[in-house]
C-alpha cells in the first residue's frame, strides 16, 4: 500500500516554515551546514508523518524540535562518550527558541548575504537556505553548470561558518551594503516561480508566493527604500498576469494572446500605487525601471496599443545601469515593435556573443519570433526548433515545437 504524501497545503506550509526553522536551529547551534542538514531531515519527517498522524498544533515548533534532536543525534555520534552522555542528559529538555517570521526569516536572508562572500555566492546560498530552490534550479538562474553551483554553495557555507559572525540582524550600515544581494535573491525566487526553468509545469506558484511574501516583509521593514518598493511593485505587476499565462491543459499562452480580463486588477492597482509613490523620490534603480515596463504592459488594452516607444526608452536607461543580456534581449523585442522586426534582428548577433546567453533558449525563441514577423517562415521554424531543444521546461518546449511545426512547409 502506498503511503500518503503531503498535501499541497502542507507543502506550502513547509516551504514557508523551513527558513524560520533553519534560523532558529542556526541561532542555537551556530553551525550552518549541520543546521541545514538537520532541518532537511525534519522536513522529510514532516512530509512522512503529517499525512499519517495529522499536522501538529504548532508546526514550526515541531520542526525546530525535530531538527534540534537530529542535530544533537549527529553531534553525539561524533563526540567522546562523556560528551555524548552530557548531551543525552539534556536532549529531552530542549525547548524551541522563540521565532517570529519578521525577525528570523529576514535575519537569515541578511546573514546569507555575508560580506565575506561574492555577490553570486550570497545569492546562491540564500536561494538554497531561504528560497528553497534546488541546486539545479539555482544553476539555471545563474546560467552556470550545476556542479559549479554546488561547489559555490559548499564554499559559501564554509566561509560563513569560519567567519564566526553571530546570527543576528546586521547593523543598519551593514544591512544597507547587503540589501542589493537580498533583493536579487527575492527576484530570482520569483522569476523561477513565474516561469519554471524546468519540469512539466510552466509556473511554480509556491515559489512566486514565497517571493511576494518576502518582498512584502522586506517592504514593511524598510518602507523608505525605493528599490525594495520597486521590486515588490515589479513582482505584483508581473504576477497579475499569472492566471492568463496558461491554458486549460497548462499550455503556455504568450502575452499578445492572453485574455487581459483575467489579469488580477487588485495586484495591478497595488503595484502601480507602489510605483507611483516610489518614482518621485529621486534616483531610480533597475527594479523600479522594470516595474515601470510591467506597468505599461498591464495598463495597455492590447499588445498593439502598448506604449512601445516608452518601453524602448526605459530599457535604454536600464541597459546603462544593469549589465544583463536579458535586458538587451527584451530591448531588442521592444525595438522591433517600434521600428520593425529587422531592427530587432540586427541587435541579436551582438547579444548572442555574450557567453551568458549564447546557448540560452530564449535567444533562439526571440529570433524565431522576429523572423516570423519578418516573413521568414523557414528561418523562424528552425529557430523555434533550436529553442525547443535547449529548454528544460516542457510547456515551453511544446509551445516552441508547435510554433515550428506550424511554420514548416506542408
Amino acid at each position: 500500500m502506498t503511503e500518503p504524501g503531503p498535501s499541497a497545503a502542507d507543502e506550502r506550509l513547509l516551504r514557508e516554515l523551513a527558513p524560520q526553522a533553519l534560523a532558529a536551529v542556526l541561532r542555537r547551534y551556530r553551525d550552518f551546514a549541520a543546521a541545514e542538514d538537520a532541518v532537511q531531515e525534519a522536513l522529510l519527517a514532516a512530509a512522512q508523518q503529517w499525512p499519517r498522524y495529522g499536522r501538529p498544533d504548532d508546526p514550526l515548533a515541531w520542526l525546530i524540535r525535530v531538527a534540534s534532536r537530529r542535530w544533537l543525534d549527529e553531534r553525539r555520534a561524533a563526540l567522546a562518550r562523556r560528551r555524548r552522555e552530557q548531551q543525552a542528559a539534556g536532549a529531552d529538555e530542549i525547548a524551541p527558541p522563540p521565532v517570529t517570521e519578521r525577525d528570523d526569516t529576514l535575519t537569515l536572508l541578511f546573514m546569507c548575504c555575508h560580506p565575506a562572500l561574492s555577490a553570486s555566492s550570497q545569492v546562491a546560498l540564500t536561494l538554497r537556505a531561504v528560497g528553497g530552490l534546488t541546486t539545479a534550479e539555482i544553476a539555471k538562474a545563474f546560467l552556470v553548470p550545476e556542479a559549479t553551483l554546488a561547489q559555490r554553495i559548499s564554499r559559501a557555507k564554509a566561509t560563513v561558518q569560519a567567519s564566526g559572525v553571530p546570527f543576528e540582524r546586521p547593523a543598519p550600515a551593514e544591512a544597507a551594503a547587503r540589501l542589493g544581494a537580498v533583493l536579487h535573491v527575492i527576484y530570482l525566487v520569483f522569476s523561477e516561480g513565474y516561469t519554471a526553468s524546468g519540469g512539466s509545469e510552466l509556473q511554480r506558484r509556491d515559489l512566486a508566493a514565497e517571493a511576494l511574501r518576502l518582498g512584502r516583509m522586506l517592504h514593511r521593514l524598510l518602507p523608505d527604500e525605493s528599490e525594495v518598493a520597486g521590486l515588490l511593485a515589479l513582482m505584483l505587476l508581473t504576477d497579475a498576469r499569472r492566471q492568463a499565462r496558461s491554458g486549460p491543459e497548462g499550455e503556455l499562452i504568450p502575452l499578445d494572446e492572453q485574455d487581459r480580463t483575467r489579469w488580477d486588477r487588485a495586484e495591478i492597482d497595488e503595484g502601480t500605487a507602489l510605483l507611483s509613490a516610489t518614482l518621485p523620490r529621486g534616483a531610480v534603480g533597475p527594479y523600479q525601471l522594470q516595474a515601470a515596463v510591467a506597468a505599461l504592459h498591464d495598463e495597455a488594452p492590447s499588445t498593439a496599443q502598448t506604449d512601445w516607444p516608452q518601453i524602448v526608452a526605459l530599457y535604454t536607461v536600464l541597459a546603462r545601469i544593469d549589465d544583463n543580456p536579458m535586458v538587451a534581449l527584451n530591448q531588442a523585442i521592444a525595438v522591433a515593435m517600434v521600428e520593425g522586426p529587422a531592427a530587432g534582428l540586427a541587435r541579436l548577433p551582438a547579444i548572442g556573443r555574450d557567453p551568458r546567453l549564447r546557448d540560452h533558449h530564449r535567444l533562439d525563441a526571440v529570433r524565431g519570433h522576429l523572423l516570423e514577423r519578418a516573413g521568414d517562415r523557414a528561418g523562424a521554424a528552425a529557430a523555434y526548433a533550436r529553442a525547443a531543444e535547449r529548454t528544460a521546461s516542457l510547456p515551453e518546449r511544446e509551445y516552441l515545437l508547435g510554433r515550428a511545426l506550424r511554420l514548416k512547409p506542408r
